[in-house]
């Protein structure tokens, strides 16, 4: 057996997304339900989503804390993967797109079990309570992200999973004049998740790439 790992290609990614079980009627329902409604097309991808379940039935989560609603479409997923009265807490600071997320919840076969909180992370996450979530799911403003870890290591109980989206910078973590303004932030984010004592993590080459970590 061979240390050496072998480079993720762009035919890795297709030949996971082929490998992998891919939105059922009603998630596609929804991915064009929110393109149709100007939402931005910067969900999680299928196979994320399956890793999350897969995470989360593991750790036998059952409350769960997401900051970055957008559509619904991973507070669903993740919902999905928690038992009866599991609780997915997913806060949204934009009214169209919560509005939206909280339309499709009641649709869903998870109605009842996500509930939208509107405004930012920064001023919901400190009215939490402390260890009480199982799991974290961090998927907006990038420049915020160390704020929310900061909150979610206290919002997560020891043992528990923070999860967080877009290591890999829109595809820009490399580049040497990046085009979206927000990549710095996610290098900087990167070596404090790398440098955190409480976290064991790593980033996983999915989607844009996200970091999984276990709370000590």
């Amino acid at each position: 057996m061979s240390e050496q790992s072998s480079p993720v290609s762009v035919e890795h990614f297709e030949y996971i997304a082929a490998h992998t079980a891919t939105d059922d009627d009603f998630l596609k329902s929804l991915r064009q339900g929110a393109l149709a409604a100007g939402i931005p097309a910067i969900a999680i991808s299928p196979e994320q989503a399956s890793f999350f379940q897969i995470l989360l039935k593991l750790s036998n989560a059952k409350q769960v804390v997401e900051v970055g609603t957008l559509a619904g479409y991973s507070a669903i997923a993740m919902a999905r993967a928690l038992p009866p009265k599991g609780r997915v807490r997913t806060i949204e600071i934009d009214e169209k797109h919560a509005a939206f997320a909280e339309a499709q919840v009641a649709k869903s076969d998870v109605a009842g079990r996500v509930e939208v909180y509107r405004g930012t992370g920064k001023d919901v996450l400190p009215t939490f309570t402390a260890n009480s979530a199982d799991a974290a799911f961090l998927d907006a403003d990038k420049s915020s992200y160390a704020l929310y870890l900061r909150e979610c290591l206290r919002i997560v109980r020891p043992g528990g999973l923070i999860i967080v989206d877009n290591a890999f910078a829109f595809g820009e973590l490399f580049a040497d004049a990046p085009q979206d303004p927000e990549t710095p932030a996610i290098r900087a984010f990167n070596e404090i998740m790398a440098n955190t004592p409480e976290l064991h993590g790593i980033i996983i080459p999915l989607g844009d790439g996200c970091w999984v970590a276990v709370k000590h």
